[in-house]
């Protein structure tokens, strides 16, 4: 793997990014107005609602008693080989759903290789990791369990640690015919993390018609959102985590950042094809307020920071600082509620 990095790494030094490779990837074209010649003449905000985005269901669905299980599990640290390590370590849910860190914890070194995405709203993405090398939740447990920079366990070590605990192993017999296996393990947590969605953001209400959710100002961000070109790739339900793309269509951040590493090469790991190097999940944009650092190296602090970036990386364009705050403004409204309450604590 050390050869092949180092390969595609001299490639990747000698050869500039082509716009036109990519350009089937922008959906819109990408528009450079001023804001004053855009927003001069802005007097009705309703054909802003026939969107590229829609809102979170505010209904669940999942079976609760075997979501009671998985949030148990969620929680459990026994689910790892070191007895330190639990789901909610590096997913906590009093906060974003990810750990705040630019690379997350690891169970078999200092940190990991990448940036911890949210749980929150994760059953909506198409696939999930960054790279997409996950399809299915149900994959997405299997591989925690086993990762040695996840929970680094075995199956039979799991079920036999488990299983000396009479209260979950009554639970999971209530629920579940066949009682406690790896199957029922992996459904209750798939069952639990269809709980872990964060609806009602006030761009979500304002979507479902209530007029007064967002100011004039946070509707003029969302209209430069759109006609940058942001809405190309961060759209849907999840405004994000349905489509993969290039990370540097049009600005090579990672050779100006330096310290190639094997994830910088994204979704090529998995599949091993050069159309794929630098490619990435589109990552969702929900809660995006809480959910700092950014982007798969957390080498973007602020959204201000990260605002800037994909301007120039995937738009093309350097973003003004009035622009950067304009956009700002309309990403604080994508901040939802988790169990009626709103992420970040504020009202």
């Amino acid at each position: 793997m050390s050869q092949y990095i180092q390969a595609n790494n001299r490639t990747h030094q000698r050869t500039a990014p082509n716009p036109s490779r990519f350009s089937s990837l922008l959906l819109p074209v990408i528009l450079t107005i001023s804001c004053a010649d855009s927003f001069a003449d802005i007097e009705d905000f309703a054909y802003l609602r026939q969107e590229p985005i829609t809102p979170i269901p505010t209904v669940v669905d999942a079976d609760l008693e075997k979501a009671a299980i998985g949030e148990l599990l969620f929680y459990d640290t026994r689910l790892s080989r070191n007895k330190a390590l639990a789901c909610a370590t590096c997913h906590r849910l009093e906060s974003g759903g990810d750990d705040d860190a630019s690379l997350g914890r690891s169970h078999s070194a200092d940190t990991h290789t990448v940036n911890t995405p949210t749980v929150f709203n994760a059953v909506f993405n198409f696939r999930q990791h960054w790279d997409g090398a996950i399809e299915t939740s149900e994959q997405l447990v299997e591989h925690t369990i086993v990762n040695q920079h996840e929970f680094n366990n075995s199956w039979d070590k799991v079920i036999t640690t488990l299983s000396g605990d009479e209260t979950l192993r009554q639970m999971f017999e209530d629920e579940y015919d066949e009682g406690m296996t790896r199957e029922t393990i992996v459904d209750a947590i798939v069952e639990f993390q269809k709980t872990l969605v964060t609806p009602n953001s006030r761009f979500d209400r304002f979507l479902r018609n209530e007029t007064d959710a967002l100011s004039e100002d946070e509707l003029k961000g969302y209209r430069l959102f759109k006609e940058s070109g942001c809405a190309s790739c961060h759209q849907g339900v999840n405004i994000g985590g349905n489509l993969f793309q290039k990370f540097g269509v049009f600005y090579d951040y990672l050779a100006e950042r330096g310290d190639m590493r094997t994830a910088d090469f994204g979704r090529m790991n998995v599949t091993n094809r050069y159309i794929d190097e630098f490619v990435f999940k589109v990552p969702s944009l929900r809660n995006i307020e809480v959910t700092a650092p950014y982007l798969h190296d957390g080498s973007a602090e602020t959204l201000e920071e990260v605002i800037t970036i994909m301007g120039k990386t995937q738009l093309g364009r350097e973003l003004d600082d009035e622009e950067v705050q304009m956009i700002k403004s309309f990403l604080l409204t994508l901040t939802g509620e988790y169990k009626g309450v709103k992420l970040g604590g504020d009202s």
